[in-house]
């Protein structure tokens, strides 16, 4: 019997020493500061890239013209090698995310991996002179411009469709 009393100290050794460590986590966690908020995304320039899609797509390439400067590029790509995918990312005033993609890719999956897997709806939304198409979805809702010479143009993201429309009317083909 003299075994069990030393086992029952070293599990109460045990428990205390987690009680202590879980105890000085909590007051590490309290006094020192940490920043819940968001990073600020850095604006970029897409003027290069742009001019670049531009000279190498098959198709008119579309950029916003007449924004305000509460809309900041965040990101620009253009993929030239298999299906001329031009990309176009935006941060709105309200702080939620816009992108423009146009490819020459199958329509279908084209439009399908731009909005994230939204969903045609009957709605459509005239938009200056074109007719736009309102996809929705889980992550991102969109607009989708099929009459595009060569191309699809998608206008997505999480903003709302009164966001989408605004980027989607200051687009400027090219």
């Amino acid at each position: 019997m003299a075994g069990s009393n030393g086992k029952q100290k070293t599990v109460r050794d045990m428990i205390l020493s987690l009680g202590l460590i879980g105890m000085a986590a909590a007051v590490i966690y309290v006094f020192i500061p940490h920043d819940d908020r968001a990073p600020e995304l850095e604006r970029v320039d897409y003027r290069v890239e742009l001019l670049t899609a531009q000279r190498a797509a098959s198709y008119p390439v579309a950029a916003p013209d007449g924004l305000p400067d509460s809309w900041k590029a965040t990101s620009v790509r253009f993929q030239g090698a298999d299906s001329e995918r031009w990309h176009l990312g935006f941060q709105d005033p309200d702080g939620q995310y816009v992108q423009i993609e146009q490819s020459t890719q199958q329509r279908a999956e084209f439009i399908d991996r731009a909005s994230q897997g939204a969903k045609a709806t009957d709605v459509t939304e005239k938009i200056g002179d074109r007719t736009w198409t309102r996809y929705a979805g889980g992550r991102y809702d969109a607009l989708v411009l099929e009459d595009t010479p060569g191309s699809t143009t998608v206008v997505a993201g999480t903003a709302s469709f009164e966001q989408l429309a605004r980027m989607a009317g200051s687009l400027k083909l090219s």
